[in-house]
């Protein structure tokens, strides 16, 4: 009997969906789990038929972060070498490459986001989460390190420095109607319809214009480093480019007659 895939794929028209299948272990982030993730997400990339996707896991959690069982030190070397170099060659690689695919991210926090997990969460566009899903940073409390895969990126620019800072100083568990209320997730569902709430808004989300989450994602990221002026210089410089694409015209013509655009694919 061969062995269950740690990464399970369906396709839901022109939405993708990968699920986290390590449940027994509550999904963490191996190295064979994050280079599964890697190539999929290169296959998705290249097929044009794709238009958003949907992350989410098996069993009672999202994803509880690195294989902290794996980690031994290597005969040559420190371990905190070894690791760095593995973060640098897989697992920032992987955040960067789903922050930069060229359709909407969507992740359903479907139970217990830990350590590395968040920052593979919040790397979508949009996160939903179930009502009994929680986020928790036990790398400084527990392990003398600091949140990585990009967790105080997300986090500092989601909630603010302050509670960014006790979350990661504290280790306290935030709850998922916490976590909608601070701003760190869209909102929170039942778990019972967490699935279908999901897969509603990824199909919502596989229907903007193909450039909708390159653009979108740019945008906000220049804001949080530009003045005013020069922010509303880069919004004047993408609407010269983008009113001048057929996207536009669609848009236009679909609310002179009323109705839903329909937008060409990527």
């Amino acid at each position: 009997m061969s062995e269950e895939p740690m990464l399970l794929r369906e396709r839901h028209g022109a939405v993708a969906l990968l699920r986290l299948n390590l449940p027994a272990r509550m999904n963490p982030l191996t190295l064979p789990l994050q280079q599964a993730l890697r190539d999929t997400l290169a296959e998705l990339r290249a097929d044009p038929s794709v238009r958003a996707l949907l992350l989410t896991g098996t069993g009672k959690a999202f994803c509880v972060g690195a294989d902290l069982a794996s980690m031994s030190p290597p005969e040559q070397g420190s371990l905190g070498q070894q690791t760095a170099d593995t973060m640098q060659a897989l697992s920032n690689r992987l955040i960067e490459e789903l922050r930069s695919l060229p359709f909407p991210v969507l992740s359903a926090v479907n139970g217990a986001c830990a350590g590395a997990g968040v920052g593979l969460a919040l790397a979508a566009d949009v996160v939903l989460a179930a009502h009994s899903a929680y986020f928790y940073l036990p790398f400084m409390p527990r392990l003398g390190i600091v949140p990585d895969l990009g967790t105080t990126w997300f986090l500092e620019r989601s909630v603010g420095r302050a509670r960014a800072v006790a979350l990661s100083l504290l280790g306290e568990r935030l709850g998922a109607e916490q976590a909608a209320q601070w701003g760190l997730v869209w909102r929170c569902v039942d778990a019972a319809v967490l699935h279908d709430e999901a897969l509603q808004m990824a199909q919502r989300l596989a229907a903007l214009p193909a450039h909708a989450a390159p653009e979108i994602r740019a945008v906000y990221e220049l804001a949080g480093c530009q003045t005013l002026p020069e922010q509303l210089h880069s919004e004047a410089d993408r609407q010269r480019e983008l009113i001048d694409r057929p996207a536009f015209g669609e848009g236009v013509r679909a609310f002179l007659s009323k109705r839903e655009p329909v937008f060409a694919p990527r």
